[in-house]
């Protein structure tokens, strides 16, 4: 315990002051690196469930503040405003029953929703993302002879009841009354002359009737104004950070009850499953024996990551009614998720100030893919995959459904109501994604096919896919110039590189002759599909070519024309694709490509009388007794 020779121990000597400061260090040293783990694994998936999750005791009132949900930051997170509507509507139709034309009141289902943020349980088992089921989701209807008629000059008119339509010729001698004298329409002119020069009023107003708005214009009209043309092959690409990589992170749904509702359906279409909900309910049985969430209640629900699966799964819920004499919104039960899986009472969350709208948190890392956003949209509305397929079908050709969504992207749809077997019709549906506003109208053709059209009465469709390859694939690389990832010069890539796993079905972009079907320097195993009016398409580094096609051979759209690989100058399975139009080549992924079907112009007439009766009804108030809301 003495050293002999200065304060250096040696030997079996021992300095206390040593072996303190040893001890202190490995101690601090396992803090630290404690720490830093549990903040680094706080909210994941790789631990358990969140602590805010469950509440050990109440915070001291000075220490109450709106949840931090950020996990890894105390940056405040955006919140975004979500409508989440389902109206019914009436409108008269005319049909043709045993000969006679009858109009009667229809029905119609109407839908204005935000697309969902953050994709939960709803759209887990959503089929994956395939072109060619896009192509077969896509194919034209084919209408049956006792479908209702909905493209008719009556549509939209009130009735009462059933009124039978009988056409019968005008004799020529009659004269309709006049509705208007000239001596009338002369001191209506006077007066209104009068008015704009003695009392500064407006200009004058003619006793003619004002030509109304032409059909193109009621097609044509939007909440906002009048739409002067939607623009085509606009792509808006968000800044690219790494947080759009990260893993999932928790969010805050805010829901307010704009009538009675039941509280499972409500949980069930905000990702709580079957067994969620069934014990939810058993153990809010003591606390809130209710079954319904009364007009004005609000639920809060925190969600986070799953282990198991790439969705959110709700952490917490959090019930609130509204006092009416007080006006505030008083606390009645909260239900969290255990590590084991369960959902046990909790405490209240820490107060917030409720917004008059339904919100929810903005996490970049939690926004789904265009294409998952509308299966989870969808099912919330209870639509059926059918329609969910179509409607993804029909905007697949212009918007690359990979792509991730942004806070505020919205869709309406239209349909009828369902029949006495549950079948509904689509009529409508507009897809707002970031500035661009696709809007396709249902029409039928005189040979019974019904088909949905632009305002430009073209199809969503195109005849050329972009990304030719079960799945989509991943965009590696883009077209244009480029570090080689080989040769590490600025080199021109001429295509666009979608990986996928090797041996993925590689299909035929459209319909074509194969001019090139084999081993090409850098290319690897090749093929070269030739299109009509100038456009060809070329598949590079395949694993293998598919037995019984080579040059000459007729190729259909969406037929397999061979399997991902890495042959040829390539670090790693992708499929190379290039579009040449008149020997020139274009970016696949921007250029703008025809159209599959125009409509006729013989049809022009009726399919603009459809489009503002479509209008006319996304415009018209709900009906005052049958109104749903999709909270």
């Amino acid at each position: 315990m003495q050293s002999t020779d200065g304060e250096i121990p040696h030997g079996r000597e021992l300095s206390f002051a040593w072996l303190t400061g040893t001890v202190m260090t490995g101690l601090t040293s396992v803090l630290l690196m404690g720490a830093a783990l549990y903040v680094s694994f706080q909210g994941q998936d790789t631990f358990s469930t969140a602590y805010e999750a469950l509440q050990l005791s109440r915070p001291e009132p000075e220490a109450l503040a709106p949840t931090d949900m950020s996990a890894k930051s105390s940056r405040v997170r955006p919140v975004t405003a979500t409508r989440s509507d389902l109206e019914i509507i009436e409108a008269s139709i005319r049909e043709t029953v045993d000969g006679r034309d009858m109009i009667r009141n229809q029905p119609f289902v109407r839908i204005r929703a935000t697309l969902a943020t953050a994709a939960t349980s709803l759209s887990e088992d959503a089929p994956d993302y395939d072109p060619v089921a896009i192509l077969n989701a896509t194919q034209p209807i084919t209408a049956s002879p006792g479908a209702p008629e909905i493209n008719t000059d009556v549509y939209g008119a009130e009735v009462e009841g059933e009124v039978a339509v009988r056409l019968a010729a005008m004799p020529m001698t009659f004269v309709p009354p006049t509705a208007i004298s000239d001596q009338s329409a002369a001191e209506y002119v006077r007066s209104a002359v009068e008015a704009t020069f003695y009392d500064d009023a407006a200009a004058p107003t003619l006793a003619y009737a004002a030509l109304g708005p032409t059909v193109r214009d009621l097609g044509l009209a939007t909440e906002s104004g009048t739409l002067g043309g939607i623009a085509e092959n606009v792509t808006v690409v968000p800044k690219t950070t790494r947080a759009a990589d990260a893993a999932l992170g928790r969010s805050e749904r805010i829901l307010t009850m704009k009538e009675r509702t039941a509280l499972d359906d409500v949980l069930r279409r905000n990702g709580f499953t079957e067994a969620m909900v069934a014990a939810i309910e058993g153990t809010l049985q003591n606390v809130f024996p209710s079954t319904d969430l009364p007009t004005g209640a609000r639920l809060r629900i925190l969600f986070g990551p799953s282990r198991t699966s790439n969705s959110l799964i709700p952490y917490r819920m959090s019930i609130y009614l509204h006092d009416d004499a007080a006006n505030v919104d008083v606390h009645r039960a909260t239900v969290a998720l255990t590590d084991k899986g369960q959902y046990v009472l909790g405490l209240a969350p820490a107060e917030i100030e409720f917004p008059d709208e339904d919100t929810e948190e903005v996490n970049v890392a939690n926004l789904p893919s265009v294409y998952r956003s509308i299966w989870e949209t969808g099912r919330k509305h209870d639509l059926d995959d059918a329609t969910i397929e179509r409607i993804i079908g029909m905007f697949a050709y212009d918007v690359d459904m990979t792509k991730k969504i942004a806070a505020g992207d919205s869709i309406e749809i239209l349909e009828t109501a369902p029949d006495a077997e549950g079948r509904t019709e689509l009529l409508y549906v507009g897809l707002t994604l970031g500035s661009t506003t696709r809007q396709l109208y249902r029409f039928g053709t005189d040979d019974g096919v019904v088909d949905f059209y632009d305002p430009n009465g073209e199809t969503g469709k195109r005849f050329l896919t972009r990304r030719p390859l079960e799945g989509g694939g991943t965009l590696r690389s883009r077209f244009g110039y480029r570090i080689h990832p080989i040769f590490k010069t600025r080199k021109l890539h001429t295509g666009v590189d979608l990986a996928a796993r090797s041996g993925t079905p590689i299909y035929a972009a459209g319909d074509g002759v194969i001019e090139y079907y084999k081993w090409q320097s850098g290319y690897g195993n090749k093929v070269e599909i030739r299109h009509v009016n100038g456009y060809e398409t070329a598949y590079g580094h395949m694993s293998r070519y598919v037995d019984g096609l080579g040059v000459g051979s007729t190729v259909r759209q969406g037929q397999i024309i061979g399997y991902v690989g890495s042959t040829g100058q390539s670090t790693g399975p992708h499929l190379h694709f290039e579009i040449k139009i008149n020997g020139n080549l274009v970016d696949p992924l921007s250029v703008k490509l025809p159209k599959d079907n125009v409509l006729a112009q013989q049809y022009e007439p009726a399919f603009q009388e459809t489009m503002a009766q479509i209008n006319d009804l996304m415009a018209r108030d709900p009906a005052p007794v049958a109104v749903a809301t999709a909270n």
